[in-house]
């Protein structure tokens, strides 16, 4: 079956002590609107299960949603642990919540594909994922 006719698979994440998942759970349900599949971890996870669940789920996007202000340190972690993989997992990472303008440049540089804020509209969220997976179901 050709990869472009399932739907995308995204899991969604809330990585660390940020105790607040209603954005996340609004965004998993414009995704699935959407006609995607969509994961969600759940609250208070590591990026370690976070990334060893996206692999095990073979998802096409992984999408952190971060409002504690750990944004760096998380992706920072993240980055490392994917650096320490035997093989580089296959799904591309967006970052969404709450995080500075400032700080887009260097997520962007450690390989976050997409940087969405607390007030991005539901059609630009959807729209961006598109994009983001489109080069991950192509390869």
């Amino acid at each position: 079956m050709d990869t472009r006719e399932e739907p995308i698979r995204v899991m969604l994440a809330k990585i660390g002590l940020d105790g607040h998942d209603r954005g996340v759970k609004v965004v998993a349900r414009t995704l699935r609107d959407a006609g995607m599949e969509v994961i969600y971890t759940g609250l208070h996870r590591s990026p370690e299960q976070v990334l060893d669940a996206a692999v095990q789920e073979d998802v096409d996007v992984l999408g952190v949603s971060l409002l504690s202000g750990a944004h760096m340190p998380i992706f920072t972690r993240i980055f490392q642990l994917i650096d320490e993989m035997p093989e580089r997992p296959r799904f591309a990472i967006i970052a969404g919540g709450v995080m500075p303008d400032e700080d887009v440049d260097a997520l962007t540089a450690m390989g976050v594909s997409a940087v969405l804020g607390q007030d991005t509209a539901p059609d630009t969220i959807v729209e961006r994922i598109r994009d983001v997976s489109a080069p991950v179901r192509e390869a």
